[in-house]
């Protein structure tokens, strides 16, 4: 597929690999926020940040939520934050459509735990742009994926096509991804690729790793198909501009 570079093997375990890229042009155009705002633009992979039996935690929740729902195309999502479920070719709000069941699904501790693992990415994508995480706001729409290789029903069943974060979410400065699943044992395709001129550079997941980047044109990338099993991942992403910012998800 044109993949020229692979920043991530499967099973490699990354202390920490960053790659400094020049800025895009797509910041100017919106409001800027010294100190937060990207100057120095890139993206990183590490496994040092969350730990495997996290991320399967992580994942039990992301499963337990899915089950209640899915969508009838390839890509289903659930967003703990909006309360969005895919379910058939729609949406339906989590928390609406279950009420007080919502507690026999989730508890607090599953709460905590998403909510220490967010902190410490935001820590983690501070560090390595040179920015003070109290800066930076956790941003919309901050959701789990579950991808499988069954045929797109819908326009929200194509995850693969390549994109560029700032511009689909003008809220969106620093993107990450921990992956719940591993790439060639849970699943086969599914790589995350980095689109550069002349050349792509591929990630592939596994449970535990994060990826981070910069959310602008210097960072276009697509999802590769999923040709078997299941990917799971989250995608939890930042602002620089406390009005697009959200809180953790609480159980109510």
């Amino acid at each position: 597929d044109g993949v020229t570079e692979v920043l991530a093997h499967r099973r490699e375990n990354l202390q920490d690999r960053f790659i400094e890229i020049p800025c895009s042009e797509d910041y100017n155009s919106h409001k800027r926020f010294e100190g937060c705002t990207p100057r120095k633009c890139g993206r990183g992979v590490t496994d040092a940040v969350i730990t495997r039996e996290e991320a399967e935690r992580i994942r039990r929740i992301a499963e337990r939520g899915l089950s209640l729902g899915g969508s009838d195309g390839g890509a289903s999502i659930l967003d703990l934050h909006s309360g969005a479920l895919s379910l058939g070719k729609h949406f339906v709000n989590l928390y609406r459509y279950f009420g007080d069941k919502i507690q026999d699904i989730f508890t607090e501790e599953d709460f905590a735990l998403y909510r220490d693992v967010r902190q410490r990415i935001q820590q983690r994508i501070a560090q390595a742009f040179g920015i003070n995480s109290s800066a930076m706001y956790l941003t919309k729409p901050t959701f789990f994926s579950r991808i499988n290789n069954t045929e797109a029903k819908t326009t929200h069943d194509e995850y693969w096509h390549p994109h560029v974060d700032k511009v689909t979410y003008g809220s969106f400065d620093y993107t990450s991804l921990l992956y719940l699943s591993d790439y060639s044992e849970d699943f086969g395709g599914g790589r995350f690729v980095f689109m550069d001129a002349g050349s792509n550079k591929t990630i592939e997941p596994q449970a535990g790793r994060v990826s981070f980047f910069t959310s602008g044109s210097e960072n276009l990338h697509r999802v590769e198909k999923v040709h078997w099993g299941t990917r799971y991942a989250i995608t939890i992403s930042f602002t620089c501009n406390p009005d697009h910012g959200i809180g953790d998800p609480v159980l109510t």
